[in-house]
């Protein structure tokens, strides 16, 4: 992998890691919408940079979700658990910031939170491992 990929994968890293912190600001502050928007742009970013490490990227969120599950969820490399997590906050992402009378409950913003974190710790292990 050459340098300069390298650095972009650790950018979009720490990205994701800032907007766990943010996602968990916002949801202490009952900005529960924008907390939505913040955990799947964590997620997101995590794997945009995993597809990176394979030379894949996609202009559009639904080419890098296809990507993702093809050569990451449908392999095996991450748990079912987490691909369905990854769609689902996708949809949530698309309800806090496009729906109308959309409302969040904090306790699942809360839980929401807890799978994002395990979902970039189980993606930042993979990054690692790829730009070493």
């Amino acid at each position: 992998m050459k340098s300069e990929e390298k650095a972009y994968v650790q950018y979009r890293l720490g990205r994701a890691k800032t907007a766990l912190r943010e996602a968990k600001l916002l949801l202490d502050a009952g900005g529960l919408h924008t907390a939505v928007n913040r955990l799947y742009y964590a997620c997101f970013d995590c794997v945009s940079a995993l597809l990176l490490t394979e030379g894949r990227s996609s202009s559009k969120h639904s080419g890098v979700r296809a990507f993702f599950d093809r050569d990451f969820v449908n392999t095996g490399r991450i748990p079912v658990p987490l691909g369905r997590f990854y769609r689902r906050i996708e949809a949530r992402r698309k309800k806090a910031d496009y729906g109308d009378l959309v409302t969040f409950r904090a306790e699942e913003v809360a839980r929401w939170l807890g799978v994002a974190e395990e979902f970039v710790g189980a993606l930042s292990t993979l990054l690692e491992e790829a730009i070493q």
